[in-house]
C-alpha cells in the first residue's frame, strides 16, 4: 500500500461522465462522512482515458487520503494477485478509522488472471465467498480500475455500488486537452484534426506533448509540431487504431449550396425543421457524388453539433457480435457528444432479413434497428442502393430523401461558380449545351475536377467542361456523352 498524491488544484477533465459529479461523487461524500461499509466503485475504460487519475481528483473532491494497492514489493518486483489482495485485506485495518480512500488499479491481477471459459479460475474466482463478503463489508470505500470486464464473473460485478465506463472524451474536450498540452506550437486547425481522432486518450497526448516539450527549443515550432503528430500516429497505430487523417474528413466543399442538390424535398427547409425538432432520422439515397454525405455535414453544421460519420469498414467485423458492439457504441458516444451520427453505406448493416444467409446477419440488422429507434438525436444514413432494404428499416426512417443527377440549371451554375473559384474566365455560352448533355453530372464530379487542378491544371472553361464529361463518361450509361479530351 502507499500514498498517492490527491493533486491539489487538478482541473477534472470528466465532464462527459455525467455520473461523476451527479452520483458518484455525492455517494463518496456521504460514504465517508457515515462511514458506510462495503463502499465500491468499479471504473473501466480505454487505456489511457484517465481511470487512474480519477480517483485523485475524488479523494481531493472529497476531502480524502487516497491509498494506492501497490503492484510490486520493497525490491521493486512485481507481486501476485493474491499478495495485493492480502495487501487490501491489511489496508481495510490500518486504514479504518482515517478519512481515506483506496485505490485498487490494474485489477485484471484478481478478477481476470484465470485461463478463460474453459482455462484455471482467476483469484477472485478460487476465493469467491471470501471476495462477496469483502465487496459487501469492506470499511475504506474503494475504486477498483480496469481496462475492460469482459472477463469478469457477473456474481462479482452486481456487487459493486456502481460500475461504469471512463471513455476517450469527446472531440471538444479533446480539443481542450490538445489546447493545453501544445499550446506552444499547436495551432487552431492542427488541434480540430487531430481531435478528429476517436481513439486519443489524454495519457497519449501528455505523453507526446511530454517528450516535444522537452526538445522543443531544438525542433522549433514546424518540428514540434510535426514530431506532436508522428509520436501520436505512432502510439494509436500501435494500439490497433487509424492514425490521425492529414486532411479534416469533415470539411465541406468551398462552393457548397443545398441549391445545388437535386432531391426530392427542401432541403432547407428540412434542416429548419430539424433545428426546431432535435431529432430525427433521415435516409439520403441516390447514386454517389450526388450530396448525400455532404448534406450530412451542413446539416450539423446548421444544427451547430458535432458530426460523427462511421463508414462501413469502421463498423463492420469479422469477428461475431464485434459489428452490433461498435454499432451501439457509435450511437452511444453521438447521444453522449450531443452529435449528429452520420452513417454512410448503410446497405451494409440494414439488408433485408429475408434474404439472410448467416444468424449474424440478422443479428446486425435487428442492432442497428434497436439503435436507432432508441436514438434521441439526428440520425442519418445515406447509401447508394436503396433497392434490398430491409422493410422494417424503412419504416423506421422519419424521412427518405432521394438524391440524384444535377439538373441543367444546377449544372450550368455550378460551372459558373467553380469557374470563378479556378479564377477562369465565365464560361461562354457556347458551352452551356455541351454542359447540359452531362445527363449524370454530380456535385462529386466538381469535387474530383477541383482535386485534379492541384496536379493538373485546369486552364479555360472548356478544359473544366472536358474534365466534367470524363468524369461522366466512366458511369455506366455514361460513355455516349464523350466531348473531347482534357488537353
Amino acid at each position: 500500500m502507499r500514498s498517492s498524491s490527491t493533486h491539489k488544484g487538478i482541473e477534472p477533465n470528466y465532464d462527459h461522465i455525467d455520473s461523476v459529479p451527479s452520483i458518484l461523487l455525492p455517494y463518496l461524500k456521504t460514504s465517508v462522512a457515515s462511514n458506510r461499509a462495503g463502499v465500491n466503485i468499479l471504473i473501466y475504460g480505454a487505456p489511457g482515458s484517465g481511470k487512474s487519475q480519477l480517483p485523485k481528483v475524488l479523494a481531493h473532491l472529497t476531502e480524502c487520503e487516497l491509498f494506492e494497492i501497490t503492484g510490486e514489493d520493497e525490491d521493486g518486483d512485481p507481486i501476485t494477485g493474491e499478495a495485493r489482495l492480502r495487501a487490501f485485506r491489511a489496508a481495510q485495518c490500518f486504514l479504518a478509522q482515517r478519512r481515506s480512500l483506496i485505490l485498487f488499479d490494474e485489477v485484471e491481477d484478481v478478477f481476470s488472471d484465470g485461463g478463460g471459459l474453459f482455462g484455471p479460475k482467476s483469484t477472485a474466482q478460487t476465493r469467491k465467498a471470501w471476495m462477496n463478503r469483502m465487496l459487501e463489508g469492506n470499511s475504506v470505500p474503494t475504486l477498483w480500475v480496469t481496462n475492460a470486464i469482459d472477463d469478469f464473473d457477473p456474481a462479482f460485478i452486481r456487487r459493486f455500488d456502481m460500475v461504469f465506463e471512463l471513455p476517450v472524451p469527446p472531440k471538444k474536450q479533446r480539443e481542450r486537452i490538445l489546447a493545453n498540452s501544445g499550446a506552444e506550437f499547436l495551432d487552431a486547425s492542427n488541434i480540430a484534426r487531430i481531435a478528429e481522432a476517436e481513439s486519443l486518450a489524454p495519457a497519449v497526448v501528455s505523453r507526446a506533448a511530454s517528450v516535444v516539450n522537452s526538445i522543443r527549443s531544438e525542433l522549433g515550432v514546424p518540428g514540434a509540431k510535426a514530431a506532436f503528430e508522428r509520436l501520436i500516429n505512432n502510439t494509436l497505430q500501435a494500439q490497433g487504431h487509424r492514425p490521425i487523417k492529414r486532411h479534416d474528413p469533415h470539411h465541406l466543399p468551398e462552393i457548397y449550396d443545398p441549391a445545388f442538390i437535386h432531391t426530392d424535398v427542401h432541403l432547407v427547409d428540412l434542416a429548419q425543421g430539424l433545428i426546431e425538432a432535435r431529432g430525427g432520422r433521415l435516409c439520403l439515397y441516390g447514386p454517389p457524388g450526388t450530396g448525400k454525405t455532404a448534406y450530412g455535414r451542413w446539416l450539423a453544421e446548421q444544427l451547430e453539433v458535432p458530426i460523427i460519420v462511421k463508414r462501413a469498414s469502421d463498423l463492420l467485423s469479422p469477428f461475431l457480435g464485434i459489428a452490433e458492439k461498435k454499432i451501439a457504441a457509435a450511437f452511444q458516444q453521438a447521444e453522449q457528444e450531443g452529435a449528429l451520427l452520420l452513417i454512410d453505406e448503410v446497405d451494409s448493416f440494414l439488408q433485408d432479413r429475408r434474404n439472410a444467409r448467416a444468424s449474424w446477419e440478422v443479428s446486425m440488422v435487428n442492432e442497428m434497428l434497436t439503435q436507432m429507434e432508441a436514438f434521441s438525436g439526428v440520425f442519418v444514413a445515406s447509401t447508394n442502393l436503396m433497392d434490398g432494404l430491409d422493410q422494417a428499416a424503412l419504416r423506421r426512417f422519419d424521412l427518405k430523401a432521394k438524391f440524384g443527377f444535377l439538373r441543367p440549371e444546377q449544372a450550368w451554375e455550378l460551372l459558373r461558380r467553380h469557374c470563378g473559384m479556378l479564377r477562369l474566365p465565365e464560361p461562354q455560352q457556347c458551352l452551356h449545351a455541351q454542359v447540359t448533355r452531362l445527363t449524370q453530372l454530380t456535385p462529386g464530379d466538381f469535387a474530383a475536377v477541383v482535386r485534379q487542378h492541384r496536379f493538373r491544371a485546369i486552364q479555360s472553361p472548356a478544359a473544366l467542361v472536358r474534365a466534367l464529361d470524363a468524369e461522366c463518361a466512366l458511369k455506366e450509361g455514361g460513355g455516349k456523352t464523350a466531348i473531347g479530351f482534357f488537353h
